[in-house]
């Protein structure tokens, strides 16, 4: 048994940087679930939001769906992020909460943020990262 990788639509192709967007594991239990940290590009590279991190987690919380949903999951099913959040931006709490509010209500994820020096593009503000999720 070995992984399937896919290349959801609307979220741009990393293979071409050696990674996969979505991984799929079997295991003996079902399949896990393995999204690739996800960032505020379109699917033609183009930056979502730049200088704005709210805007930029929004995005990247939408290519975090249409990943999921490629492979029949939800934003629902995710039990962690991990927010690496540009150290400038850190003070931005604010903005950061009403872009998870917006998208997950009053039933959000548990998440850690992370205050880094850089990200993979000068641009990026935010990344996302989910902990795996399992489907039967």
């Amino acid at each position: 048994m070995s992984r399937t990788v896919r290349v959801p639509a609307g979220v741009f192709d990393s293979r071409q940087y050696g990674f996969a967007q979505v991984a799929v594991v079997p295991t003996p239990f079902g399949k896990a679930i393995h999204v690739s940290g996800q960032v505020a590009w379109d699917a033609d590279q183009n930056i979502v939001g730049a200088g704005d991190v709210g805007r930029q987690l929004e995005k990247s919380l939408e290519n975090l769906d249409r990943a999921l949903r490629s492979v029949g999951a939800t934003l629902d099913q995710v039990g962690a992020l991990r927010l690496y959040i540009r150290q400038s931006h850190m003070r931005e709490g604010k903005a950061i909460s009403r872009a998870l509010t917006s998208v997950f209500g009053d039933n959000p994820p548990c998440s850690t943020w992370i205050g880094v020096h850089g990200l993979a593009d000068d641009e990026f503000l935010v990344e996302v990262e989910p902990s795996p999720v399992y489907l039967d």
